[in-house]
């Protein structure tokens, strides 16, 4: 609500998220409603770990169910809709066709790891760009860019995009083997590392993200793009140092593993690797501040991990530790 000098509280403009409870998603639905939005949002389910705030709609309802995306949004009309759930360019065809018409603005949240791989020049700007051949993930989401962008030419379909890196926040762990790596740096079992280590990466909490992303509400930006990512450049070695200093284990056994091998022996890890994490990340987010002074890098990744940890350390449903990731590490290792 936002309440006018000597008069009564007014709705403020009409948001909704499709998606919302997601990592990134739910911290920029916390913040739309803290700066007085009137925000719904649309998923399949509540979510226990994520729930949305007080004073959010949630309507109910299959993204992906065309007919009963209709029926729950009924003859609403938003001032911003917010795609978190896009991924495939069918998707995205349906997605102009439900709110054509119906919105002032749509920011579609596409990724980073769009941009050309590996980059020809650091920093990675908007004007980088797009070709990744090693993530079919990636490319679906070019080519989803590549529909709002025909949407927004042809007959002005208000669409941004908004390219996130990897963002993370208390339930996200960013390493290759997730909590069973966290489980063998307490056992000071070695841990498989990726490249060098040294390669540079960009870690954003979501958090800071979400200053940047709902700052951009409401602001004549339709056709452009915006990379949204911490400033902190950190190295993959230092990375796994924070976690296992907040985890409170000992100085960790690093060991250096190149990505090619590891995707040999683990393909499902494989285009994420080959595709992003093994190159380097450093991006320019001059464009988005120019736009929204208040977005900056405020949550450093050394910190915030310590409640990373503590949050895994409280919900033991969360601390799955991987028989075959315990394997594979033992087997990179050389053990």
């Amino acid at each position: 609500m936002v309440t006018l000098a000597g008069g009564p509280a007014v709705p403020g403009p009409r948001v909704l998220f499709m998606g919302g409870t997601g990592i990134i998603s739910s911290h920029a639905v916390a913040l739309a409603v803290a700066q007085g939005f009137t925000v719904t949002v649309l998923n399949r389910a509540a979510s226990s770990v994520r729930p949305v705030p007080a004073g959010v709609e949630l309507l109910v309802a299959d993204a992906r169910d065309t007919a009963a995306v209709a029926a729950a949004l009924g003859t609403r009309t938003f001032d911003v809709v917010a795609d978190f759930i896009t991924y495939l360019p069918e998707q995205a065809r349906a997605a102009v066709e439900m709110f054509r018409g119906r919105t002032g603005q749509y920011l579609f949240i596409s990724t980073a790891s769009a941009y050309q791989k590996p980059p020809a020049r650091l920093p990675i700007t908007e004007s980088t760009p797009l070709r990744n051949p090693y993530w079919q993930y990636s490319r679906d989401k070019i080519a989803c860019e590549d529909v709002f962008t025909a949407a927004y030419r042809e007959d002005g379909f208000p669409v941004t995009m908004v390219r996130p890196s990897s963002t993370y926040d208390h339930t996200r762990l960013p390493l290759l083997f997730g909590w069973t790596d966290v489980h063998r740096m307490r056992e000071g079992l070695p841990v498989v590392v990726h490249g060098d280590g040294t390669t540079p990466w960009t870690l954003t909490h979501a958090a800071d993200f979400a200053v940047g992303f709902v700052g951009l509400f409401g602001l004549p930006v339709a056709g452009e793009a915006f990379t949204i990512t911490s400033d902190d450049v950190l190295l993959w070695d230092a990375v796994y140092r924070s976690v296992a200093a907040a985890a409170g284990a000992p100085e960790p056994q690093l060991v250096h593993v190149a990505s090619d091998r590891i995707a040999a022996l683990a393909p499902e890890l494989g285009p994420g690797l080959l595709g992003d994490k093994s190159h380097p990340a450093i991006f320019d987010n001059a464009r988005i501040k120019s736009l929204v002074p208040s977005f900056t890098t405020r949550i450093r990744f050394a910190d915030a991990v310590r409640a990373t940890l503590a949050w895994h350390d409280a919900h033991p449903e969360a601390r799955v530790v991987s028989q075959e990731f315990m394997a594979l590490s033992d087997r990179l290792a050389g053990l």
